[in-house]
């Protein structure tokens, strides 16, 4: 059992990097200062965004659910 939810914790950590990558940057701290905010704010649509945060947020939240499922599995073997 501990085994099948590291595998999926190590398969949601991949999925948590990629859709937090595909974000377009929102401008403002460190990504102007590396050429982020001369981008024009044509690209992209409103949904798609939106689609893209919904399930950044399902993926997070099955991350969390992970975790906290491995720290109780391992409470009770120990």
């Amino acid at each position: 059992m501990v085994m099948a939810f590291s595998i999926a914790l190590i398969v949601f950590s991949l999925l948590m990097m990629m859709l937090v990558l595909m974000h377009k940057g929102k401008g403002g701290g460190l990504s102007d200062m590396f050429g982020g905010g001369m981008q024009s704010s044509v690209g992209g649509s409103s949904v798609a965004e939106r689609n893209l945060d919904r399930i950044t947020i399902v993926v997070g939240l099955l991350w969390f659910a992970c975790i906290v499922v491995l720290g109780v599995l391992m409470k009770l073997d120990s």
